[in-house]
Protein backbone atom coordinates (compact mmCIF):
# COMPACT_ATOMS: atom_id res chain seq x y z
CA UNK A 1 0.00 0.00 0.00
CA UNK A 2 1.04 3.62 -0.49
CA UNK A 3 2.75 5.37 2.42
CA UNK A 4 1.69 8.64 4.07
CA UNK A 5 4.53 10.74 2.69
CA UNK A 6 6.21 8.67 -0.03
CA UNK A 7 3.10 8.18 -2.14
CA UNK A 8 4.13 5.06 -4.05
CA UNK A 9 3.33 1.39 -4.40
CA UNK A 10 5.88 -1.30 -3.48
CA UNK A 11 6.51 -2.15 -7.13
CA UNK A 12 7.45 1.48 -7.82
CA UNK A 13 10.55 1.50 -5.59
CA UNK A 14 13.74 -0.41 -6.37
CA UNK A 15 15.74 -2.32 -3.74
CA UNK A 16 18.64 0.11 -4.30
CA UNK A 17 17.82 3.74 -3.47
CA UNK A 18 19.93 6.89 -3.65
CA UNK A 19 18.88 9.56 -1.15
CA UNK A 20 19.64 13.19 -2.01
CA UNK A 21 18.10 15.84 0.19
CA UNK A 22 17.29 18.25 -2.64
CA UNK A 23 14.39 17.45 -5.02
CA UNK A 24 16.19 19.31 -7.80
CA UNK A 25 19.23 17.12 -7.34
CA UNK A 26 17.01 14.02 -7.27
CA UNK A 27 15.58 14.94 -10.66
CA UNK A 28 19.03 15.76 -12.03
CA UNK A 29 20.46 12.43 -10.86
CA UNK A 30 17.57 10.48 -12.34
CA UNK A 31 17.68 12.27 -15.69
CA UNK A 32 21.49 12.27 -15.94
CA UNK A 33 22.47 8.77 -14.84
CA UNK A 34 19.45 6.47 -15.08
CA UNK A 35 18.00 4.85 -18.16
CA UNK A 36 14.25 5.36 -18.62
CA UNK A 37 13.65 7.17 -15.30
CA UNK A 38 10.00 7.39 -14.25
CA UNK A 39 8.58 9.71 -11.60
CA UNK A 40 6.65 7.68 -9.01
CA UNK A 41 5.91 10.42 -6.46
CA UNK A 42 6.04 14.18 -6.07
CA UNK A 43 3.92 14.44 -2.92
CA UNK A 44 5.17 17.18 -0.56
CA UNK A 45 8.02 17.84 -2.98
CA UNK A 46 9.63 14.52 -2.09
CA UNK A 47 10.35 13.62 -5.70
CA UNK A 48 11.05 9.95 -6.36
CA UNK A 49 12.21 8.31 -9.59
CA UNK A 50 13.01 4.76 -10.65
CA UNK A 51 15.09 3.68 -13.63
CA UNK A 52 18.05 1.44 -14.36
CA UNK A 53 21.82 1.85 -14.17
CA UNK A 54 23.98 -0.74 -15.95
CA UNK A 55 20.98 -3.05 -15.91
CA UNK A 56 20.37 -2.63 -12.15
CA UNK A 57 17.03 -1.19 -11.06
CA UNK A 58 17.69 1.94 -8.96
CA UNK A 59 15.47 4.58 -7.34
CA UNK A 60 16.34 8.15 -6.43
CA UNK A 61 14.25 9.50 -3.56
CA UNK A 62 14.33 13.00 -2.07
CA UNK A 63 14.62 13.08 1.73
CA UNK A 64 14.35 16.80 2.41
CA UNK A 65 16.69 18.48 4.91
CA UNK A 66 17.40 17.11 8.36
CA UNK A 67 16.89 13.93 10.32
CA UNK A 68 13.12 14.23 10.97
CA UNK A 69 12.34 14.25 7.25
CA UNK A 70 15.04 11.72 6.34
CA UNK A 71 13.88 9.23 8.96
CA UNK A 72 10.28 9.42 7.72
CA UNK A 73 11.39 8.76 4.15
CA UNK A 74 13.70 5.91 5.20
CA UNK A 75 10.97 4.22 7.26
CA UNK A 76 8.51 4.42 4.38
CA UNK A 77 11.01 3.26 1.75
CA UNK A 78 11.71 0.14 3.81
CA UNK A 79 7.98 -0.56 3.95
CA UNK A 80 7.92 -0.18 0.16
CA UNK A 81 10.64 -2.79 -0.28
CA UNK A 82 13.93 -0.87 -0.34
CA UNK A 83 16.90 -2.86 1.02
CA UNK A 84 19.91 -0.58 0.33
CA UNK A 85 19.69 3.13 1.21
CA UNK A 86 22.63 5.34 0.24
CA UNK A 87 22.61 9.04 1.08
CA UNK A 88 24.30 11.29 -1.50
CA UNK A 89 24.70 14.87 -0.33
CA UNK A 90 27.02 17.65 0.73
CA UNK A 91 28.92 18.34 3.92
CA UNK A 92 30.88 20.98 5.75
CA UNK A 93 34.51 20.10 6.36
CA UNK A 94 35.61 19.89 9.98
CA UNK A 95 39.25 20.43 9.09
CA UNK A 96 41.14 22.20 6.28
CA UNK A 97 42.74 18.86 5.35
CA UNK A 98 39.52 18.16 3.44
CA UNK A 99 39.48 20.11 0.20
CA UNK A 100 36.59 21.47 -1.85
CA UNK A 101 34.49 18.80 -3.59
CA UNK A 102 36.41 15.88 -2.11
CA UNK A 103 34.47 12.71 -1.33
CA UNK A 104 33.76 11.52 2.21
CA UNK A 105 32.57 7.94 2.77
CA UNK A 106 31.04 7.69 6.24
CA UNK A 107 31.80 4.75 8.50
CA UNK A 108 29.66 6.13 11.32
CA UNK A 109 27.94 9.32 12.47
CA UNK A 110 28.07 11.13 15.80
CA UNK A 111 24.33 11.58 16.53
CA UNK A 112 24.16 15.24 17.55
CA UNK A 113 20.51 15.44 16.49
CA UNK A 114 17.11 15.15 18.09
CA UNK A 115 15.63 12.37 15.96
CA UNK A 116 18.00 9.60 17.01
CA UNK A 117 17.67 10.82 20.61
CA UNK A 118 13.89 10.39 20.45
CA UNK A 119 14.12 6.95 18.83
CA UNK A 120 16.60 5.81 21.49
CA UNK A 121 15.01 7.50 24.48
CA UNK A 122 18.33 9.22 25.13
CA UNK A 123 20.31 5.96 25.35
CA UNK A 124 23.91 6.10 24.08
CA UNK A 125 24.33 4.62 20.61
CA UNK A 126 26.79 4.71 17.72
CA UNK A 127 24.96 4.91 14.34
CA UNK A 128 27.09 2.98 11.88
CA UNK A 129 26.97 2.55 8.12
CA UNK A 130 26.55 -0.94 6.69
CA UNK A 131 29.95 -2.45 6.01
CA UNK A 132 28.89 -3.77 2.60
CA UNK A 133 28.06 -0.27 1.38
CA UNK A 134 31.23 1.24 2.85
CA UNK A 135 33.36 -1.47 1.24
CA UNK A 136 31.65 -1.20 -2.15
CA UNK A 137 31.85 2.61 -2.09
CA UNK A 138 35.57 2.55 -1.33
CA UNK A 139 36.15 0.03 -4.12
CA UNK A 140 34.17 2.17 -6.57
CA UNK A 141 36.00 5.37 -5.55
CA UNK A 142 39.35 3.66 -6.03
CA UNK A 143 38.27 2.37 -9.45
CA UNK A 144 37.53 5.98 -10.45
CA UNK A 145 40.86 7.15 -9.06
CA UNK A 146 39.14 9.58 -6.71
CA UNK A 147 40.75 11.18 -3.69
CA UNK A 148 38.44 10.18 -0.87
CA UNK A 149 38.25 10.08 2.93
CA UNK A 150 36.74 7.24 4.97
CA UNK A 151 35.77 7.78 8.58
CA UNK A 152 33.57 9.49 11.13
CA UNK A 153 31.12 12.30 10.42
CA UNK A 154 28.75 14.23 12.67
CA UNK A 155 25.02 14.70 12.08
CA UNK A 156 23.52 17.93 13.43
CA UNK A 157 20.20 19.78 13.31
CA UNK A 158 21.16 23.46 13.12
CA UNK A 159 23.02 24.37 9.93
CA UNK A 160 24.02 27.85 11.08
CA UNK A 161 24.86 26.95 14.68
CA UNK A 162 28.24 25.33 13.99
CA UNK A 163 31.36 27.43 14.41
CA UNK A 164 34.96 26.86 13.35
CA UNK A 165 35.84 26.29 17.01
CA UNK A 166 33.14 23.63 17.33
CA UNK A 167 34.34 21.98 14.14
CA UNK A 168 38.00 21.91 15.16
CA UNK A 169 37.09 20.48 18.56
CA UNK A 170 35.31 17.54 16.97
CA UNK A 171 37.99 17.16 14.34
CA UNK A 172 40.26 16.42 17.29
CA UNK A 173 38.03 13.42 18.02
CA UNK A 174 38.28 12.17 14.45
CA UNK A 175 35.22 13.83 12.89
CA UNK A 176 35.87 14.61 9.22
CA UNK A 177 32.74 16.53 8.30
CA UNK A 178 29.27 17.67 9.35
CA UNK A 179 25.92 16.94 7.66
CA UNK A 180 22.26 16.61 8.65
CA UNK A 181 20.80 13.16 7.90
CA UNK A 182 23.17 10.19 8.28
CA UNK A 183 22.76 9.27 11.95
CA UNK A 184 19.00 8.81 11.67
CA UNK A 185 19.38 6.92 8.39
CA UNK A 186 21.89 4.51 9.92
CA UNK A 187 19.70 3.97 12.99
CA UNK A 188 16.49 3.34 11.03
CA UNK A 189 18.30 0.89 8.75
CA UNK A 190 19.69 -1.03 11.73
CA UNK A 191 16.26 -1.15 13.37
CA UNK A 192 14.51 -2.30 10.20
CA UNK A 193 17.10 -4.84 9.03
CA UNK A 194 18.27 -3.09 5.86
CA UNK A 195 21.60 -1.59 4.75
CA UNK A 196 22.44 2.11 4.74
CA UNK A 197 25.42 4.25 3.84
CA UNK A 198 26.36 7.87 3.29
CA UNK A 199 28.52 9.58 0.69
CA UNK A 200 28.99 13.33 0.89
CA UNK A 201 31.05 15.83 -1.05
CA UNK A 202 32.65 18.83 0.63
CA UNK A 203 30.66 21.99 -0.13
CA UNK A 204 32.19 24.40 2.39
CA UNK A 205 34.36 24.78 5.46
CA UNK A 206 32.45 24.93 8.76
CA UNK A 207 31.93 28.56 9.65
CA UNK A 208 32.18 29.72 6.05
CA UNK A 209 28.68 30.44 4.68
CA UNK A 210 29.97 30.51 1.11
CA UNK A 211 29.83 27.26 -0.85
CA UNK A 212 32.63 26.26 -3.14
CA UNK A 213 32.26 27.51 -6.75
CA UNK A 214 29.36 25.93 -8.61
CA UNK A 215 31.53 24.24 -11.22
CA UNK A 216 33.78 22.70 -8.53
CA UNK A 217 30.83 21.43 -6.49
CA UNK A 218 29.20 20.03 -9.66
CA UNK A 219 32.33 17.99 -10.33
CA UNK A 220 32.30 16.65 -6.78
CA UNK A 221 28.60 15.75 -6.97
CA UNK A 222 29.15 13.96 -10.27
CA UNK A 223 32.01 11.91 -8.82
CA UNK A 224 29.98 11.11 -5.72
CA UNK A 225 26.91 9.94 -7.64
CA UNK A 226 28.95 7.78 -10.01
CA UNK A 227 30.68 6.21 -7.02
CA UNK A 228 27.35 5.51 -5.32
CA UNK A 229 25.81 3.95 -8.40
CA UNK A 230 28.85 1.81 -9.06
CA UNK A 231 28.75 0.66 -5.42
CA UNK A 232 25.19 -0.55 -6.02
CA UNK A 233 26.33 -2.43 -9.12
CA UNK A 234 29.15 -4.12 -7.21
CA UNK A 235 26.73 -5.27 -4.51
CA UNK A 236 24.04 -6.38 -6.96
CA UNK A 237 26.57 -8.43 -8.91
CA UNK A 238 28.27 -9.83 -5.83
CA UNK A 239 31.59 -8.25 -6.76
CA UNK A 240 32.38 -6.16 -3.66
Amino acid sequence: MSQIHVRAQPQDVAPFVLLPGDPGRARWIAETYLDDPALYTEHRGLLGFTGTYQGIRVSVQTTGMGCPSASIVAEELVRLGATHLLRVGTCGAATPTLKAAELVIAQAAVPNDGTTRQYLGGAPYAPTASYALVEASVKAARAHGLRHHVGLIMTEDAFYASSPEHARKWAGYGVLAFEMEASALFLVAAMRGVQAGCLVTVSNDIGDPQLVPDEVLARGVDEMVRTALDAFVLIARGER
